[in-house]
Order: C-alpha cells, then sequence, then structure tokens
C-alpha cells in the first residue's frame, strides 16, 4: 500500500461511537442564527476548564492586546515571551523543550518531574515481576513517550533504509457511510478503522507476534522554479507500507503519515477559549482572502459530548488528557481509563494479539491508571515554551512584517490571552505568542 505525500487533506481514523443527543446552549443556538457559518461544539464545549468568566473591562484590554501589529519598527510588549508568565528561559542544550513552566510552584514542580518519569517509562511485557510496568503491546510503536517525542522535541522521518522509524507511523482507516456520522457535528466526515490493521499500523511486536509493516518512504526530487530565477529542489515523498504482517490492506484504505510533535505550550494551547477559536472560521471564505478556516469538531470520548479539536496534526483530539491517553493506548499499547483494552489497537482479525498476556489484571485496574495518566497530563501540560530570542533584530522585524503583509496571519493567529482558570494558576489568563508554541493548528487552508 502506498500514499503520495501532496497537499490533500487526509482525515485520520476514529474509532465511531453511538451518536447521543444533547440540548443546545442559548448562546450557541444566537450564534447558529446570527453566524450560520460557525460551527459549535455545544453546551459544554470545555468541561475539562475551570473557568472564571471574563468582565467586560477584561474583554476590552484583550481585544486591545491582541489586535494584529501594524508597525515594524520595533518588538511588541512582551512579544519575548511566547508563553506569558509560562516562558522559561531560552537553552541551547538538548534540555531546550525539558523545562517545566517559568511560573510553576516548587511543590507543582515535584508532580511534574513525577509525570516525567511515567513519560519516560520504559514498558516491558507480560507477565513481568516489575507489576507496575508490564503490559507493553503486544504491537506497538515504541515502548514509551520518550522514544517518540526525544526530550520532549520533534521526531523525523527515518533517514535511510538503515534507520528506524521510532517517532514516526503511519494512520490507516477508510471511508465510512452516512450512518456512521456522528449526528450532532454537522458536516461531519466519517472514517472507520481499517478492518484488519486498526487505525495506525505498528512496526513493533513482543516476541511470538508479527509486526504489522515496515515504513518504506521514497523520495523524488522536485525542481521548484523561483522568482529571482533560481531553483530550488524539493523532495516529494511517497509512502508504502511495506511487509504487511497480516496479510493485505482494504482495497479504499487511506495512509496517512505522522511525525511526533514537540510538546511545549501544549497546557497553554488547551486554555484558549474555545470561542476564540471558532471566531476565526471562515468555511466559505466570505472575507474573500482565499484562505477558508475550519475548526475540527470531534466527539469526546472522556466528556461524551462534541468539543473542538485541538490536539494532533488534524486536531484530532480535544485535551491533553484525551490525547496522551489515546498515545498510550496506541503507541504502546497500554490500557487505560479512556481507552480501555488492554491489546490497544489490535483488531479482532488479530485474534492472537487479543488474546496474548496483558497487564491489567492487577490492582491498577488498567496498565496505566487514573493516577498515572493524571501525571502524565500534568508533564505536557506543563513543558515551558522558550522565551523569543532576538525579537528586536532588524532582519527578525523584516521577518515579521513579512509574515503579516503576506496574508500568513490569516491562517496563524499571532496572540492569544487564555483563560483565566481557578485550579491551573501556570496556564491562567497568559499572553501567548501562539506562533513559537502550537505545532497543531485547528482549522486550516480551504
Amino acid at each position: 500500500m502506498r500514499w503520495r505525500g501532496d497537499l490533500r487533506s487526509r482525515r485520520p481514523s476514529a474509532q465511531m461511537l453511538a451518536p447521543r443527543m444533547f440540548q443546545p446552549n442559548p448562546i450557541a443556538l444566537a450564534l447558529a442564527i446570527f453566524f450560520p457559518g460557525l460551527i459549535w461544539a455545544g453546551p459544554s464545549d470545555e468541561p475539562h476548564l475551570s473557568i472564571v468568566p471574563r468582565t467586560k473591562s477584561e474583554a476590552a484590554r484583550i481585544a486591545s492586546v491582541t489586535k494584529l501589529a501594524t508597525s515594524f519598527d520595533q518588538a511588541q510588549q512582551f512579544e519575548a515571551k511566547s508563553a506569558g508568565a509560562a516562558t522559561v528561559r531560552a537553552m541551547s542544550n538538548a534540555d531546550a523543550f525539558s523545562q517545566p513552566s517559568g511560573n510553576i510552584t516548587f511543590e507543582d514542580e515535584l508532580t511534574f518531574k513525577v509525570g516525567n518519569g511515567l513519560f519516560r517509562k520504559l514498558w516491558v511485557s507480560s507477565p513481568s515481576s516489575t507489576l507496575a510496568s508490564d503490559g507493553l503491546g503486544p504491537l506497538y510503536n515504541a515502548r514509551s513517550c520518550q522514544r517518540c517525542h526525544r526530550k520532549d522535541g520533534r521526531g523525523h522521518p527515518p533517514e535511510g533504509p538503515e534507520d528506524n522509524a521510532i517517532s514516526m507511523f503511519l494512520r490507516v482507516s477508510i471511508p465510512g457511510s452516512s450512518d456512521d456520522a456522528i449526528s450532532e457535528i454537522e458536516g461531519y466526515l466519517a472514517t472507520l478503522p481499517e478492518p484488519t490493521y486498526g487505525s495506525q499500523l505498528q512496526d513493533l511486536s513482543l516476541a511470538g507476534y508479527p509486526g504489522e509493516y515496515t515504513l518504506q518512504i521514497d523520495y523524488e526530487e522536485v525542481e521548484v522554479a523561483l522568482s529571482g530565477g533560481e531553483f530550488a529542489s524539493l523532495r516529494q515523498p511517497t509512502y508504502t507500507a511495506a511487509n504487511l504482517g497480516y496479510g493485505p490492506l482494504h482495497p479504499d484504505a487511506m495512509l496517512s503519515p505522522r511525525v511526533a510533535p514537540q510538546m511545549i505550550g501544549l497546557g497553554l494551547l488547551e486554555a484558549i477559549p474555545a470561542a476564540d477559536i471558532l471566531a476565526l472560521a471562515d468555511p466559505d471564505d466570505l472575507n474573500g482572502d482565499g484562505i477558508s478556516g475550519r475548526p475540527n469538531i470531534v466527539w469526546s470520548i472522556e466528556y461524551n459530548e462534541p468539543m473542538l479539536g485541538r490536539f494532533g496534526l488534524k486536531a484530532a483530539s480535544p485535551t491533553v488528557r484525551e490525547q496522551s491517553a489515546g498515545a498510550f493506548a496506541g503507541d504502546i499499547g497500554i490500557s487505560n481509563p479512556l481507552f480501555p483494552a488492554a491489546w490497544g489497537d489490535c483488531t479482532a482479525a488479530q485474534s492472537d494479539c487479543r488474546a496474548a498476556p496483558h497487564g491489567d489484571a492487577d490492582d491498577r485496574g488498567f496498565e496505566i491508571d487514573d493516577e498515572g495518566l493524571d501525571l502524565v497530563t500534568f508533564y505536557s501540560r506543563n513543558l515551558g515554551a522558550p522565551a523569543r530570542r532576538d525579537v528586536d533584530d532588524p532582519d527578525v522585524l523584516r521577518g515579521k512584517e513579512t509574515f503579516h503583509t503576506t496574508g500568513c496571519t490569516s491562517c496563524h493567529q499571532p496572540v492569544f490571552v487564555t483563560h483565566r482558570l481557578e485550579d491551573q494558576p501556570e496556564q491562567s489568563f497568559q499572553l501567548i505568542w501562539r506562533i513559537p508554541i502550537c505545532s497543531s493548528t485547528t482549522w486550516g487552508r480551504g
């Protein structure tokens, strides 16, 4: 099975759940009436946050401070602090992306470090004498979170035939029908897991079980003419699921490559008001700028309702906790309260995988329990974003001006203010500069 890299969007696969009804919020109804192009996530689209409503004066201040820049002779006030008070000192060593939020308390830094221990933990197969660490696989992409997100940074494709694909894999899905759609989400395009291989392809496995595939990437050099008469050479990839371990893929299978993103600033992205992101939506390009922004509304497994997608390449997860739980299940094969299957992504067609020994039969209940998942979530929310460097450098300011005047801000909103939160002081009411923080987008080009 091959997939050629291009600009076409392919939706990630998802486990379909039965549609559930809810009563819309009056504010949402009003928005739907007066802004019919707007997709609203529902009455409780941010149930994961303990929000303190903004006052009128705060809203006015926020509107003022988040206006797009019109002058580029100097940096804007606070622009160097990419994460507000949570910004950390920029470092040039391997720990650049591994520092806790700059405004974290001494007590919570201990919680952060315990979460880091679980993030780095190497899982082993069951049964094992290390009862708190068994449950790996049987099919998996990595033995720990950090094996993919090396030092909390971005992964990379294999650099050649001899390099492993530890921080990259292929998602796989097949098109769904109208019967598979989620009725509460307008315009939902349903996909289903591939019948044999599930939602993603795992190249690693425990002894005695074949891995699902080998990731093969072939590149074609493409010459691109530049405006000044020069030429640049780009590599266009073709992705192949080679050496399939469980027979051929479904004829309608769709492949979508994933490289592990950097981890910094996730808690701040999670704390941006959904209304502020939804207000940027322009699916029909009514302003005529050539950009058709579409937020991705997804079904939350944890909260059992539609929510704004924020995390993953295609914004398929609504919260840091749900994204972390999905990664434990799909990438490592570790069961948890949100994805309780002890066999991870193994399908009914992979009966030996499902029948293998698992690590959920002890006091934990799951291979990682609520407490462990919460610790990893806290760690992931509080990886600090480094301060921006050289914000007043003339070349940097010239690049910023080009970024604004050529229309990049139509997609990449430069600045947000997060919710005021009761129980997350690190993320509460922070002025954040989105460009260096967020590796995932919630809406994109039409």
